[in-house]
C-alpha cells in the first residue's frame, strides 16, 4: 500500500539526493559535536572526581558519547545511501535496505529525544552530587597530612581560582567548618578554643 506515491525524474531525484546527502553530513557534524561535548564533560568530571560524592555522575557523559558515535555511524550510512542513489545501478543494492533503515532512523530519533530528556533530568542530581562532594571536600581541606586526602587543599584551591567562587554557596560556608590544620593551632590557647 503506497501513500502519496511520487515519481521523480532524474533531475529531481538528483536534487533530492544531494539535499539529503548535505543534511546527513550536517547531522554527522552534529553527532561529532555531541560526542565532543560528552568527552569534554567526562574529562572535566574526572578532573574533579575527588570532589564528587559518588561515581554515578559519569552516566550523562557516557550517554552523550554513545549517542554521538551512534549518530555519526547512522548518518554516515544515510549519506552513503544518498550518494549511491545518484547512480541508478548502485541504488539497486540499497533499495531493499531502505525501509528498515528509515525505521531505524525513526527509532534513533525517538531514542535521541529520550536521551535528551534523561540528560536534562540528570542535571539536578549531578548538581547535588557536586555540592555534596564539595561540602565533604571542604571538611577535609585541613587534612594535608592524611593519605588519600593530601591533595584536597590543592584541588579546592585550584577549583575556586578557576571558577572564581568561594565555598558551596558563598564564602560563609567556610565559617561552618574548621579549615585550618590542627598542627598549626595551639589548643592550649584560650583564643583558639
Amino acid at each position: 500500500m503506497a501513500l502519496m506515491k511520487v515519481k521523480f525524474d532524474l533531475k529531481k531525484r538528483v536534487k533530492l539526493a544531494q539535499m539529503l546527502w548535505l543534511m546527513y553530513w550536517f547531522s554527522i557534524m552534529t553527532g561529532v559535536l555531541v560526542f565532543s561535548m560528552g568527552l569534554f564533560f567526562k574529562i572535566e568530571l574526572r578532573k574533579r572526581s575527588e570532589l564528587m560524592d559518588n561515581n554515578e555522575s559519569h552516566f550523562v557523559p557516557n550517554i552523550l558519547i554513545g549517542m554521538g558515535l551512534l549518530a555519526c555511524c547512522l548518518n554516515a550510512c544515510g549519506g552513503k545511501i544518498c550518494y549511491d542513489s545518484l547512480d541508478s545501478t548502485k541504488f539497486v543494492k540499497w533499495k531493499a535496505i531502505l525501509k528498515p533503515f528509515l525505521i531505524c532512523c525513526l527509532f534513533f530519533n525517538v531514542l535521541l529525544v529520550v536521551t535528551a530528556a534523561m540528560c536534562f533530568a540528570m542535571r539536578i542530581p549531578l548538581e547535588f552530587t557536586l555540592a555534596e562532594g564539595l561540602k565533604n571536600g571542604m571538611k577535609y581541606y585541613k587534612d594535608t597530612d592524611t593519605p588519600g586526602r593530601c591533595y584536597m587543599k590543592r584541588t579546592l584551591d585550584l577549583m575556586q581560582m578557576e571558577f572564581r567562587c568561594c565555598g558551596n554557596n558563598n564564602y560563609k560556608d567556610w565559617f561552618e567548618i574548621q579549615w585550618v590544620s590542627n598542627r598549626y593551632l595551639d589548643f592550649s590557647s584560650k583564643e583558639v578554643k
